[in-house]
């Protein structure tokens, strides 16, 4: 059975991540109080994140803006979805 979170994200109690996602605070944060739902939601924002500043893997700086829009994107003002944001279907 999954483990269940209270997302702050999405602002319901959804299954929760099965790994911590970085090895820091903000990383156990997420584990702690994201879903798999929010997760896949920041994969997509991550990519055009990567695109839109044109980061690269190997640039010591790269992780460093991740964490702040990682920290913006789930806890800050942008964890607020727009009133009319419908989920993807879940795929159960």
């Amino acid at each position: 059975m999954a483990r269940m979170v209270m997302c702050k994200k999405l602002s319901k109690e959804l299954p929760g991540l099965a790994f911590k996602p970085f090895n820091n605070e903000l990383g156990q944060r997420i584990y702690e109080n994201i879903s798999q739902d929010a997760w896949k939601m920041w994969l997509e924002h991550f990519k055009m994140i990567m695109n839109e500043y044109r980061l690269s893997p190997a640039d010591p700086r790269t992780n460093e803006i991740l964490f702040q829009q990682a920290e913006q994107f789930f806890f800050g003002e942008g964890a607020q979805l727009p009133p009319d944001y419908q989920p993807p279907p879940s795929k159960g």
